[in-house]
């Protein structure tokens, strides 16, 4: 019998378990959290969301890398999850849009890839563990020392405690006017803006920023320290929190007075997204606590519980806002249907709210998309009430 080729890529967990695969796309050693992702598309978007930051990708689809990756499909300038793990090798791409394969994608961006992974195996000891720990090695010539890897994912002090939107916010404001990608022109300007709104960066998706420039936002984003100065400085009419990585108790050192500031100073409508619902619930004194393996993929039904509608919904969070402790005047408006985890709320006597999955993104496919038009009916009628 032939002998089999040697692995040139290796995931060690803390607990001691080793799968071997195949390497691609940079070579070296990270460690990180390690998550799965149920989604069966959009595996750029997912390694350039910054909410990955910290986090190796396991993806239960097996088909990864086939539709090879391009400039349009990134959600921030680099890739940030740490790496990916695959079940079949990548293929070479099939799509008119691939400008380069996701192997040389990755190499040319410092992230490590392994193929040839049991990933539903490896997923299975997620539910059933928690996100563990691990190091994901990738050498060309298959040499790996074992104990030295599983100390080293051991050693990965994880998830609880950390500010990350540090490392991924911008490092001055800007503005931004792209729109949602349309056929045939693909990505318009917003020319005609009739909103102001501030964007406070946690580490925010590109394609939100497209989303508030459709419902005709001009939209000036901050960084993740802005205060509420800063945020009032710029007269806006709406004030937006990203997503972002970490944990939200950690950054809300800082983000949590900015906003019950700007709450106790204005009137203004404020709607937040993954980490800045968490900051949300967390400036009005409610608790956040970090899931055993969290939400990650596209294909999440969230109940609107006022409404009784069902909205499949892309979600990727680690940490969840506790429910049990929303204080008085603060209602839950939506929930998982997986597990009952809050995924949304709102304030009774003003347009402020939240939900904790990814609107902007479009797996049900434009379901939540109307939380951007309520955004922007609550700037319409507050100026419309202020003259």
């Amino acid at each position: 019998m032939p002998q089999s080729p040697r692995p040139t890529a290796c995931l060690a967990l803390a607990d001691g378990t080793v799968f071997y695969g195949k390497g691609f796309g940079a070579t070296g050693l990270v460690t990180a959290e390690l998550v799965f992702n149920t989604a069966m598309t959009g595996y750029q978007e997912i390694m350039t969301d910054p909410s990955y930051a910290g986090q190796v990708v396991t993806f239960t689809f097996p088909h990864i890398g086939n539709v090879g990756a391009n400039p349009e499909d990134d959600e921030a300038a680099d890739p940030v999850a740490e790496g990916l793990v695959v079940k079949w090798d990548p293929t070479e791409p099939s799509n008119w849009r691939a400008a380069e394969s996701l192997a040389v994608w990755l190499q040319k961006r410092g992230r490590i890839g392994i193929g040839g992974v049991d990933t539903r195996r490896l997923t299975r000891a997620i539910r059933q563990q928690g996100a563990p720990h691990v190091a994901l090695a990738h050498d060309p010539e298959g040499n790996f020392d074992l104990e030295a890897l599983v100390a080293k994912a051991r050693a990965f002090k994880g998830l609880v405690g950390l500010d990350l939107a540090k490392e991924v916010t911008c490092a001055q404001s800007y503005r931004w006017d792209e729109m949602r990608w349309a056929w045939p022109q693909g990505y318009a300007r917003q020319e005609s803006p009739k909103h102001r709104v501030v964007a406070i960066d946690y580490g925010a998706k590109r394609n939100i920023l497209r989303s508030l420039a459709s419902v005709g936002a001009e939209v000036t984003v901050l960084p993740a320290t802005a205060t509420a100065d800063d945020v009032l400085a710029l007269n806006p009419d709406g004030v937006f929190l990203s997503n972002g990585p970490g944990d939200p108790a950690a950054t809300g050192q800082y983000a949590v007075p900015m906003i019950r500031e700007v709450l106790d100073r204005t009137d203004l409508p404020l709607f937040g997204i993954c980490l800045g619902h968490q900051m949300l619930a967390l400036a009005l004194g409610a608790k956040t606590v970090k899931m055993n393996h969290g939400h990650h993929g596209a294909n999440h039904p969230v109940k609107d519980i006022e409404t009784g509608k069902v909205e499949i919904t892309s979600m990727n969070h680690g940490f969840t806002v506790d429910s049990q402790t929303l204080p008085v005047g603060v209602k839950e408006t939506h929930v998982s249907l997986f597990d009952g985890s809050n995924c949304g709320l709102r304030l009774l006597d003003r347009p402020v709210f939240s939900v904790q999955y990814h609107p902007e993104a479009s797996p049900g496919p434009q379901d939540s998309a109307y939380l951007f038009d309520r955004f922007a009916a609550a700037m319409t009628e507050r100026k419309s009430q202020h003259g």
